[in-house]
């Protein structure tokens, strides 16, 4: 009897982790990871998701975080927790006295994002570094939590004088009738986010990046949020409300469906 891996499953440099293992991100917990969702041993924007790893290593700790030894990893804990379809996570750690980055590679079983439209809160904070995917922010957890207590999906970031940046778990993008609109602000680029814009510009289809305030929300027609997980539209902002634009969902699904897969 084959006894199934454990949820989730970890593995740290290479090898199933141990308890001393775990120390590292318990009490080294400054560091950063990206999430992605693998699907028969395939990852859409593979390839960014190994250039965030590495630049964000070298900005962090002055270290490289090679590709291929990644993938490396990615493809030796899928096989160690028995998957080929899994969410997975690869974080970066730099324990103290260590000369190279430690890669900590986490597979759970596969997540796909609830179409259901999302609800919003938005709340004043501003992550620092946002360009970096990191570990243990508590401020996007506590307000993430208020906003769930509140009645809401999620927490919108903003920065001073009401800048919309992106949700607390999402980037947002906005529909104005013609283009679609990425708020111009300090944030994490996200994978799908990337992806969308690229498949938007093959598509020939109108994006663009452009100053975004609370006050200013309800002139657009629509708007969605996106992640790792996948596309969702929302119905609000606060009090305004926004309609489904299905026919622009279902455009955005498309060009996302339509990223290619590459294997680890």
């Amino acid at each position: 009897m084959t006894t199934p891996a454990p949820v989730p499953y970890v593995e740290i440099n290479g090898h199933r982790a141990t308890e001393e293992d775990l120390r590292i991100p318990a009490f080294a917990g400054f560091g950063h990871f990206t999430a992605m969702q693998v699907r028969d041993g395939m990852v859409q924007g593979l390839a960014l998701h190994l250039d965030r790893l590495d630049s964000a290593s070298r900005e962090l700790f002055d270290q490289p975080l090679a590709g291929e030894h990644v993938r490396g990893l990615i493809r030796h804990a899928l096989e160690g927790a028995g998957v080929r379809d899994a969410s997975v996570r690869v974080h970066g750690y730099l324990p103290p006295g260590d000369t190279a980055t430690t890669p900590m590679v986490t597979v759970r079983p596969p997540a796909r994002m609830s179409t259901e439209p999302k609800s919003l809160m938005s709340v004043p904070y501003a992550r620092t570094a946002p360009h970096i995917k990191r570990t243990s922010d508590f401020g996007q957890t506590y307000y993430g939590l208020l906003a769930e207590r509140a009645g809401f999906d999620q927490a919108l970031l903003t920065a001073p004088g009401g800048v919309v940046t992106e949700g607390s778990i999402t980037n947002i993008g906005f529909w104005d009738g013609t283009s679609v609109v990425w708020p111009d602000a300090p944030a994490l680029t996200g994978i799908t986010m990337a992806l969308l814009e690229s498949g938007l510009a093959q598509a020939g289809r109108p994006s663009e990046r452009r100053p975004v305030t609370l006050e200013g929300v309800g002139a657009f027609r629509a708007a969605f949020v996106t992640n790792s997980q996948g596309i969702a539209p929302v119905r609000r902002i606060d009090e305004v409300s926004f309609a489904v634009d299905e026919e622009l969902m279902k455009q955005l699904g498309q060009i996302h469906e339509d990223a290619p897969w590459v294997a680890v």
